[in-house]
């Protein structure tokens, strides 16, 4: 889900554009080949071709807009229930189904031709059906992360125990409280008194400093910038967030509250373990509810 955050079209008029774009261009085809075909003096072989051409365009068109993804028609149903709802999407959830149903009856039919028990379908129907339904619940599956990560903010998924240390902080005070004996954490993010955001430190840029002169030299001294990319306002969406890690490689990103307050650090792990931690809370409540329901049903 993460690794396949798609950019999406702005509006759903402009994704039923798009969807209609490639049938349309089918038809027109089909319309000029027709025209073609039954005024052009051709020959009866040449006739015949142009005609075939046609009639596979049209074809082609009536293929594509069957009402589920990946197919344009699924697009049109995308856009269509995006403009209802006004989620993108479950635009994008309700047409991956329907692909998937669809994608399911072309597999049923393929099979029951292959064995020999209908004449309706093929070994194609059974490959279109098997292209259509990886494809399908490929797309709802990634629209369904989405529409989860949207529901949620950067400040959301921020690591509880966050490596943040203050400025004021000798090297040797932060070295014995923050380093020694805790490996986990190799970049630290240092803010002042009023937790604003001053940069970060490495702890391999520790050598820098002798060690006889860590208990007089302060955090400061090591303090290097973190870049604007890196900082994420914490009321962002988490959808946007995770898209940052797609298309800027980033390991993590600095959270800030509205008055620049650092609130901690967000990775695509910590992401993930929020939607884990959702989908748990949200099964168990599932299961409480039947049990409440099955008690009240017995009593």
């Amino acid at each position: 889900g993460l690794a396949t955050l798609e950019k999406e079209s702005e509006t759903p008029l402009q994704a039923l554009l798009v969807a209609i774009a490639g049938p349309l261009v089918s038809l027109l085809l089909f319309g000029l080949f027709t025209f073609v075909a039954t005024t052009a003096p051709l020959t009866t072989a040449f006739q015949a071709i142009i005609s075939l051409v046609a009639y596979i365009n049209l074809v082609l068109a009536a293929f594509n807009m069957i009402p589920g993804l990946p197919l344009d028609g699924g697009n049109v149903l995308k856009a269509i229930v995006w403009k209802v709802t006004g989620n993108p999407n479950k635009g994008v959830i309700i047409a991956g189904r329907v692909g998937q149903v669809i994608g399911w009856i072309a597999i049923a039919l393929g099979i029951l031709s292959v064995i020999g028990v209908s004449q309706v379908g093929s070994i194609w129907t059974l490959l279109i059906g098997t292209f259509l339904l990886q494809n399908a619940g490929f797309a709802a599956q990634s629209a369904t992360v989405q529409d989860k990560l949207s529901q949620y903010t950067a400040g959301d998924a921020v690591i509880t125990d966050s490596p943040i240390v203050s400025s004021n902080l000798s090297i040797r005070e932060f070295v014995n409280n923050f380093v020694i004996g805790k490996e986990r954490w190799k970049k630290f993010v240092v803010v002042d008194e009023n937790q604003q955001l001053l940069g970060s430190v490495i702890t391999e840029d520790l050598k820098q400093i002798h060690t006889s002169d860590w208990n007089d030299v302060h955090l400061t001294e090591l303090v290097k910038p973190i870049l604007e990319a890196d900082i994420i306002a914490a009321d962002t969406s988490l959808l946007e967030a995770a898209k940052l890690f797609e298309t800027t490689q980033t390991r993590e990103l600095v959270v800030v509250s509205a008055v620049g307050k650092v609130l901690g650090l967000l990775e695509k792990a910590s992401i993930i373990k929020l939607m884990t931690e959702s989908e748990n809370i949200k099964d168990k409540a599932a299961i409480e509810s039947a049990q409440e329901s099955e008690k009240a049903i017995v009593n």
